[in-house]
């Protein structure tokens, strides 16, 4: 395969994207904010005593079609997050690659109304996260948990939570799902989301269909990764928001590898039988503005698991516009209501602790750190 393959139908597609929002921000707009300086945003460090490292793989499903797009095989890109024994001299990864940054600035407000338009001054490939690229990993077998995000997000946008689990002695792997993600860097060009607005019975059917064999697909590489000598097969978890909340809790129903799960704000209707018979542990968070929240507690009811209410709080929360959203609207870039739609009004330092501290206590429990098997030197 070539190095340099000429332009794919995405990369035509970016072009167009791009070229329109120039046309509608009108000439000399983008020149003059790069001029005048981008938002500067953060993401907030993570809390447990070690570094963070991280590694970045494509997979291949070579016998399974994808179903957003017809004619070529299903890829599934993940990061891998996990305790470093050491970061100097290892840089810090950018939140997304400056081809999705790109793609970002435009899809944002599309996928999530309220966020800024492109050329309002963000600087979206500026945004580091705490994961040191390729970082030798702390020695010992460790639990992983595996992350699908809300639909039509990315896999970044749940990394705050990710890091702070990895700090705290866990490996964790967040993954991309292609076609549902509102872009994705992949060897052959970017992908962008195929969805538009809510999706209707039959995609939410393709999308978490999609998910959970984009899941399995992760178990059964794990071994063949170059940090499966750190991963401990006996020790895994899943945790997933939204669409990756059904996600998770059908892939821990339904696959044996899997001993505990979180579901953070998911509906659970989409099979009931599958989860009504679950047998294994199960965290359930929801918030009190989401504004479906009849939908979730109808499908949550009889389902056996502990439930736990944010609120001041909305469906967002969960992932890391908790923490950029509030930045944005600090910098006049977000109106009050699009913060509260987004991910609330109240304090997100305070529900996203709650987060933090019940998930990682949960799997605590379940897929206990200390105690673990050394690896070979």
């Amino acid at each position: 395969m070539s190095n340099h393959p000429a332009p794919s139908r995405r990369t035509v597609v970016k072009g167009s994207l791009l070229g329109a929002a120039a046309l509608l921000l009108g000439p000399g707009t983008g020149a003059a904010r790069a001029a005048d300086g981008s938002t500067a945003l953060r993401l907030p460090a993570p809390t447990g005593p070690h570094p963070v490292g991280l590694r970045t793989f494509v997979l291949t499903d070579s016998g399974r079609a994808d179903p957003w797009e017809p004619g070529i095989v299903r890829q599934v890109k993940i990061s891998v997050l996990y305790p470093a024994r050491t970061v100097d001299g290892f840089p810090r990864a950018p939140q997304l690659t400056p081809d999705e940054a790109d793609y970002f600035a435009v899809l944002a407000p599309r996928v999530h109304p309220g966020l800024p338009e492109v050329g309002a001054g963000v600087d979206w490939g500026a945004v580091l996260t705490h994961g040191h690229v390729d970082a030798p990993p702390l020695p010992g077998r460790r639990p992983v948990l595996l992350y699908t995000p809300g639909g039509g997000d990315s896999r970044t946008l749940g990394t705050a939570l990710a890091e702070d689990f990895a700090s705290h002695g866990r490996i964790v792997v967040l993954v991309d799902h292609p076609g549902d993600a509102s872009q994705v860097e992949l060897p052959g060009g970017t992908r962008t989301t195929v969805l538009r607005g809510e999706p209707d019975p039959a995609t939410f059917r393709t999308m978490i269909d999609t998910r959970v064999a984009d899941l399995r697909l992760v178990l059964d590489r794990l071994p063949g990764l170059p940090l499966a000598p750190v991963m401990d097969p006996r020790r895994i978890g899943v945790y997933g928001h939204s669409a990756g909340g059904t996600a998770a809790v059908h892939a821990l129903a339904g696959d044996d590898r899997i001993a505990a799960g979180v579901n953070l704000e998911g509906y659970l209707d989409l099979d009931p039988e599958l989860v009504a018979g679950l047998d294994k542990p199960l965290l359930m968070f929801r918030t009190d503005g989401f504004e479906s929240a009849a939908r979730l507690e109808r499908s949550w009811a009889g389902v056996p698991a502990r439930r736990v209410l944010l609120t001041d709080a909305n469906h967002w929360i969960f992932g890391d516009y908790a923490h950029l959203v509030p930045q944005l609207q600090a910098a006049g870039l977000v109106t009050a209501g699009a913060r509260a739609a987004l991910v609330g009004a109240g304090n997100p330092a305070v529900a996203t602790a709650r987060v933090r501290h019940g998930v990682r206590a949960f799997f605590d429990r379940r897929l206990p750190v200390a105690g673990h098997r050394r690896a070979p030197q």
